[in-house]
Formats: C-alpha cells, structure tokens, sequence
C-alpha cells in the first residue's frame, strides 16, 4: 500500500532497490485516501507518483508522475478504474524500466507543497444537507463507491452514490428546507440543500416514507 512505512533493510534487498506508487502528486496529498480528499477538496487535477519508499509516509525521493484531471462531476470509481488504475500500470513499468537502465532521476519532494491527509473516514463521508449544495455533492462522488457518503433517514443510516446536483438560480427557486425529501420519481428522490437540490440516483438502506419527509 502507499500509505506504508517500509523498514530501509527491506527496500534494499533487490539490486536496484524498491519503487512505491502513490495516487497523488506528491508531496500533496500525502496519506491514504488522496484521490477522495482530491475530489472532496475540488482539485482541478491529481495525478501519481513513484518514488522510492523512506522511513517518512509517502516522502521518498521522486522517480516519475503522471497528471489526471479531475472533471466536476467525477467520481472516485471513474478516477480511479479510467484513469489510475491502467496509467498506474504503465507507470509503475516505465518506471521500473528507467530504474533498471540507470536514466532515472529522483528528485528531492518540496517541502513547502507539502500535506498530509488522514482516512476519508465515515466522519469525513457524512452529508450535512444545511451545507452549501456544492460541498454535499462533492463528498458524495468522493465518496463513490467507496467508503460511501452517508446520511441519516430517522434512526436507518444510508448511503448515498450516484446522484445529480440542480443549482437553484434564485432563493425563492429553492424548494424545502436543508435535509427534506420533497419529490420521489421511479428513478431518483430529490434532496434539498442551501442553494439546490441533490438528485440521488443510487442510495442503500433507505426506507420508504412520504414524499415530505427528512433525511440528515
């Protein structure tokens, strides 16, 4: 895992060393969950990093990076399986590749750019529908499809993934308060927040009530 610390007698056991990946564009985003911070926190791009693993988390010299946009209606999933996941490969191999025919540099991380995040932990994925309606849909499509933002229905906790977001012009177009289901189609519900409504596509564990009822 990228997040690891790996004792410096092991990454010196194979003759031309040891290469970590990590996906982000270190030395931001330093941590385990820096694709959903990228997202929640709306970076423009990311991208990942192979470097070589030291005693610090994630602040080993740099080997090679690639950029990923990160559009604004991407998902954790979408970043992760379109964009990390074959470029990591390729990456990792180039990489490996440089390494082993003695072309490679490794630069020194900068310091001042520096930052570390924590987990995307279930306090981190929570919705809070009094927030402006933009700081809820980011964290729900950081958040999909893992660990899943999450919000409270009465007493039944549920998950919230695909959705939409319906920015309101005015504040008289605003319909409901923060938190209230005020419409049900056979394919979505509608959720109102300061500025709009979230449209949710997919949730898990909601329970069937009125149409005017609350969540959060």
């Amino acid at each position: 895992m990228s997040f690891s610390l790996w004792p410096q007698e092991l990454v010196k056991i194979p003759k031309h060393g040891t290469i970590q990946y990590h996906p982000s564009l270190l030395p931001k985003y330093r941590g385990p969950s820096a694709i959903n911070w990228a997202i929640a926190l709306v970076e423009e791009k990311t991208g990942l990093t192979i470097f070589r693993p030291s005693d610090g988390l994630d602040e080993g010299e740099v080997i090679l990076q690639k950029e990923v946009s990160i559009g604004p209606n991407d998902t954790l999933g979408r970043i992760y399986f379109d964009h990390f996941f074959p470029i990591g490969i390729k990456a990792l191999m180039e990489a490996a590749d440089l390494v082993v025919a003695g072309k490679h540099q490794e630069l020194v991380q900068d310091e001042s750019n520096a930052n570390y995040e924590g987990w995307f932990d279930a306090n981190a994925a929570q919705i809070h529908w009094a927030s402006h309606i933009s700081q809820g849909y980011n964290i729900i499509r950081a958040c999909n499809p893992a660990p899943g933002a999450w919000t409270k229905f009465g007493e039944q906790k549920v998950q919230i993934y695909d959705c939409h977001k319906h920015v309101a012009a005015t504040f008289g177009a605003v319909k409901g308060k923060p938190g209230e289901i005020t419409q049900i189609t056979l394919d979505s519900f509608f959720v109102t927040c300061h500025g709009g409504q979230i449209e949710v596509l997919k949730a898990k564990g909601a329970c069937r009530q009125s149409v005017w009822c609350r969540v959060g």
